[in-house]
């Protein structure tokens, strides 16, 4: 299989593109993050989101160590062909790793930012760290 349609990507000079995850039926914006050739092209290949963990310096599948991993429905690439949109379900509900839905849970209210959504699963209870 070519992997040719990777070189059509704007890659930033690090080598990444940044990724929005949308969920698939609700358009409800879940995540962002970032992705680089190796991530897009296991994307594709399985159909789950795969992205490149900054923090960790290493490709992060979605879903790991939750278990909330996302299946792409739908990859998609804006006019400038620097931003990538996928569409996912979103297994369990849970997008955050905070525990909840999605990421963009800080709403800004009277200069000031407020939580508007709750807490699905508590994160102590989908990570388990030793």
């Amino acid at each position: 299989m070519s992997n040719l349609w990777l070189d059509k990507v704007s890659w930033t000079t690090d080598g990444l593109v940044p990724v929005i995850a949308q969920e698939f039926g609700t358009n409800k914006v879940l995540m962002f993050a970032w992705m680089n050739r190796e991530a897009l092209r296991l994307t594709a290949e399985t159909r789950q989101a795969v992205y490149w963990s900054r923090s960790r310096n290493r490709l992060w599948h979605k879903g790991e160590e939750s278990g909330h991993v996302q299946k792409v429905h739908d990859i998609r690439l804006d006019c400038d062909e620097d931003v990538v949109l996928i569409l996912v379900e979103q297994v369990g509900g849970i997008a955050c790793h905070t525990g909840r839905h999605n990421c963009f849970f800080q709403k800004l209210e009277h200069n000031d930012w407020i939580v508007d959504q709750p807490v699905v699963k508590n994160p102590e209870d989908i990570y388990h760290h030793e």
